[in-house]
């Protein structure tokens, strides 16, 4: 068998094969609330055969969506339409479905990526925002109120009342989102916290909020249940978090009881440099994986071609791979993976006559 698609265990979890379909940002939700677009969406990603499904960041509250059309977990309403979502997935698909718990922090209240995605401010269908530090995330941006400690503690338990929504909803899992600019990478980065209390300045300090935020929620969801971290590995900015920094808070997360550590980069700075190719974040996941003892890493950016993929996995660099926008564009993307490695994979059954002939043995 192709490592890409062998079984593997996040705690009490069993993926059948090492291909997620990452988090990505739909901006359609209806206060919070998952619609027939979400339906539509994730029941499509939910019959492509991946080994794990994770549905897009999720705000923890009101205030720490990206966008006004983010999806929430803050409100019984919004826990409601999430299960009733979940249910109705579930009803043709046994792939396991996660979610990601975050908070945007000084990168809240923009609008939409296709209006143009700029600050909302409070006049114009915003709200007030906030980070560790009162630094703004660019020229033109909101200028955060610095959290407090009382803030700090506060926002701990919103993760917490999410998680506890999200289990009760029927997720399979927690993603906790410490990456791409947001909240817990913003107290991450030096380049955004500037604190000088318990959470700022030393390495320790700025990776307390992450790590108690991992603790409160693994404290309130079953023994067995997985809650994984995603981080950025690196801010691709001078001075930024960088991936020597990302491996300790790795071996962190590894002790704190995390389930896996999905390692993607950048999105803290506007001033980041990134030079785009295939497999361009994948080293960012070699060297956590090099490492942690046993955490499970999954490595992902512009990994589009199964080849590149299962090379991934087949190296040791990673565990698992997340397949984003190439999902997106193709959404039998492992179906096609199975068959050019010469692999079988679950699919419908309404859809197993699709099998090209030439293609043998492709479905379970």
């Amino acid at each position: 068998m192709n490592p890409l698609f062998s079984p593997i265990k996040l705690k009490g979890l069993t993926l059948p094969n090492r291909i997620v379909v990452p988090p990505m940002d739909q901006y359609s939700a209806d206060e919070g609330r998952p619609v027939q677009w979400h339906a539509m969406h994730y029941g499509t990603l939910a019959v492509s055969g991946a080994g794990l499904l994770i549905v897009e960041a999720t705000a923890v509250e009101a205030p720490g969506r990206i966008s006004p059309q983010d999806l929430g977990l803050w409100n019984e309403e919004q826990e409601a339409a999430h299960k009733a979502m979940l249910d109705s997935i579930r009803s043709y698909s046994s792939t396991p479905i996660g979610i990601q718990l975050g908070h945007a922090g000084r990168k809240g209240a923009t609008g939409r990526p296709w209006e143009g995605g700029k600050p909302l401010m409070p006049a114009d269908g915003g709200w007030e925002i906030c980070a560790p530090s009162a630094l703004p995330y660019a020229p033109g941006h909101q200028k955060p109120a610095e959290l407090t400690a009382a803030d700090i503690a506060r926002l701990t338990e919103s993760f917490v009342t999410a998680a506890k929504r999200a289990v009760r909803a029927g997720y399979d899992a927690i993603e906790l989102h410490a990456a791409h600019g947001y909240l817990m990478h913003e107290f991450l980065s030096p380049l955004s916290n500037a604190r000088t209390d318990a959470y700022g300045g030393s390495l320790e300090n700025r990776m307390r909020f992450p790590l108690e935020v991992l603790a409160a929620v693994r404290a309130v969801v079953p023994g067995n249940y997985p809650v994984g971290v995603r981080v950025s590995g690196t801010d691709f900015a001078e001075g930024g978090w960088n991936v020597e920094e990302c491996v300790v808070f790795a071996r962190a997360v590894e002790k704190a009881g995390g389930a896996y550590i999905h390692v993607s980069g950048g999105g803290l700075s506007p001033d980041q440099k990134i030079t785009l190719a295939p497999g361009y974040q994948v080293a960012l996941a070699a060297a956590v994986k090099a490492a942690v003892s046993e955490l499970p890493v999954i490595a992902v950016g512009l990994i589009t071609e199964p080849e590149l993929a299962s090379s991934i996995v087949v190296t040791g660099q990673a565990d698992m791979v997340a397949i984003g926008r190439a999902m997106l564009y193709d959404p039998r993307w492992p179906w096609h993976a199975a068959a050019v490695l010469g692999q079988t994979i679950a699919g419908p059954s309404p859809y197993l006559r699709s099998k090209p002939h030439n293609v043998k043995d492709l479905f379970v």
